[in-house]
């Protein structure tokens, strides 16, 4: 293979690989949720940094059990995917039903086929008639095994009915992507979520891995959202997503909660304020001790506060006063987006956008992290491409040196053959002429006449055998009768030999000797030619 070749292929093999890091990238997800009751605008959003939207939530009818828009929000809910895609043509919505005021409506829905039939039409007509290409369930009081089993048949039908919808609008219109908010852990007080149902009819599931601890059940503080957590094995986000993995959902279907708020305790004592320090309950002025990270960022900013970041847990906090409060900025999550990708997650969401800060700061942290994950990755294939490169064109430099090698090599033994042979051939010629500077006028016969002569030397024209070599009568054209002495194969004696002995030979012509008429060296044989004698014993003559 020329260099050229071996270049094209690597540059071509370099841009593959190239193509489908962008491709690996693209397949992870960046979802966020905007919440209707946040009053944050939709035409606000910076949807730039996210792949897919979910508008949040959709209503449950007690009664009908179908679902409609909050009266309050029906514009921004109807007008969501053509506003969010002005500035990224590309982002994906989906309409979530559910959330804390829905939890009871729902569960009454899930019962029975008769009452999830009505929800499962609704929800796909209000997908379809307000651009949204997938839809979200959030219900998060499930509790029991009859819960379960009740969610999985939901999710079945619920799977059947988007294909059956995708089939009628097969010339326009995709199957609508399917996926449903999960509690934390994937076991329930009795039983667990219906792992194979999720598995077969969901695209993917959203894990809520968040508020572990709060202050409202811990009365000290504590990282809200471990990622971590070497005290207490079982209650922080790597134990859930394992344990989601070990029941049998894939990896692939997992979508990682980062949680854009954090939770502010009241400290007992402001001197000792470090994770774990003795808490009196959530902070003044706050919903239970939630907040969100834009009013986090504030107060620091206002009180002059403290910040530390604890890597043991995978969290931030920061202390003011007598306050303290525990929350994932920058560090942490770009700790738990890469976590994500380590672990072959689907991708992470955000619940919810609208508290991030007027820079959008933690969503350019995830997504910057993605980026930087991304370029890590192409440089690390990079590299490894690279060394490949090196050591194919190592081994094809050496390849070409030894074939070079052995090409020369056989090249000077095919020539040193040839310059042997003509040598050999000229000596011949050259051996010939003092067989003629003898007076004995010996004829040098060509190897088809001899052989015609002997009739191919065959055995009928076999006349004896010697140390020499075998004795054949032949018949030339003439008429005239030889006895042909050919040199056996077996025979030791060279070239000089025989040249010496036709030399002697040729001389000693006496009456009682047979005549030696002459010689054939084509082909390389030794033959000489004889008279041939009918009356005498050949054997005495010439053996």
């Amino acid at each position: 293979m020329s260099s050229g070749k071996v270049f094209l292929l690597l540059s071509f093999h370099i841009l593959m690989c190239s193509v489908m890091s962008e491709e690996a990238s693209d397949s992870w997800l960046k979802i966020g949720y905007w919440y209707s009751g946040s009053d944050f605008a939709v035409s606000d959003i910076n949807s730039a940094l996210y792949t897919h939207l979910i508008c949040a939530f959709a209503q449950v009818n007690t009664s009908t059990f179908q679902i409609s828009l909050p009266s309050k929000d029906h514009q921004s809910f109807s007008t969501f995917t053509n506003t969010v895609k002005l500035n990224n043509p590309s982002i994906t919505t989906l309409l979530s039903t559910g959330g804390d005021q829905s939890n009871d409506a729902i569960h009454s829905m899930l019962t029975n086929a008769s009452s999830r039939k009505p929800f499962i039409q609704s929800s796909i007509a209000m997908a379809r008639l307000y651009g949204f290409q997938g839809l979200d369930l959030s219900w998060s009081t499930i509790q029991t095994s009859s819960d379960s089993d009740n969610l999985g048949h939901f999710f079945q039908e619920w799977r059947v009915a988007a294909k059956s919808d995708a089939q009628a609008n097969s010339s326009s219109l995709p199957e609508l992507i399917l996926t449903a908010a999960v509690q934390a852990s994937p076991d329930l007080n009795n039983g667990t979520y219906p792992v194979d149902s999720i598995r077969s009819n969901l695209n993917w599931v959203h894990v809520n891995t968040y508020s572990y601890r709060t202050p409202v059940t811990q009365n000290f503080t504590a990282a809200p959202s471990a990622l971590f957590d070497s005290h207490v094995s079982y209650i922080n986000t790597d134990y859930y997503i394992r344990a989601w993995i070990g029941k049998g959902l894939g990896a692939n279907k997992l979508i990682l909660g980062l949680p854009f708020f954090g939770y502010a305790w009241k400290l007992q004592n402001p001197e000792s304020n470090t994770i774990g320090a003795a808490a009196t309950g959530p902070a003044d002025s706050t919903d239970q001790g939630a907040i969100s990270y834009k009013d986090i960022k504030d107060n620091i900013g206002q009180n002059g506060a403290a910040v530390h970041y604890n890597d043991s847990y995978v969290t931030n906090y920061c202390t003011f006063g007598w306050t303290w409060i525990g929350y994932d900025d920058v560090e942490a999550v770009q700790r738990k987006v890469k976590y994500a990708r380590d672990m072959g997650l689907l991708g992470y969401y955000v619940w919810q956008i609208s508290q991030d800060d007027h820079n959008w700061t933690l969503s350019r942290s995830a997504a910057e992290q993605i980026d930087d994950d991304g370029k890590e990755e192409e440089w690390k294939l990079l590299v490894i491409i690279l060394s490949v490169a090196a050591s194919v064109i190592l081994i094809l430099g050496i390849t070409f040196y030894f074939q070079k090698k052995r090409i020369f090599r056989t090249a000077g033994t095919v020539l040193n053959a040839g310059k042997r042979s003509w040598t050999k051939i000229l000596n011949n010629k050259k051996a010939a002429e003092p067989f003629h500077g003898n007076g004995a006028d010996l004829h040098v016969y060509r190897f088809s006449d001899i052989k015609a002569a002997t009739n191919e030397f065959s055995h009928q024209n076999k006349i004896g055998q010697g140390g020499y070599g075998p004795v054949y009568k032949g018949i030339l054209p003439d008429g005239e009768e030889i006895a042909v002495k050919k040199l056996s194969k077996a025979s030791t004696q060279g070239f000089e030999e025989f040249k010496t002995e036709v030399t002697l030979t040729a001389k000693l012509q006496h009456v009682n000797l047979v005549r030696l008429l002459g010689f054939c060296t084509e082909r390389g044989e030794q033959m000489l030619v004889y008279e041939y004698l009918p009356n005498k014993s050949l054997d005495f003559y010439l053996f």
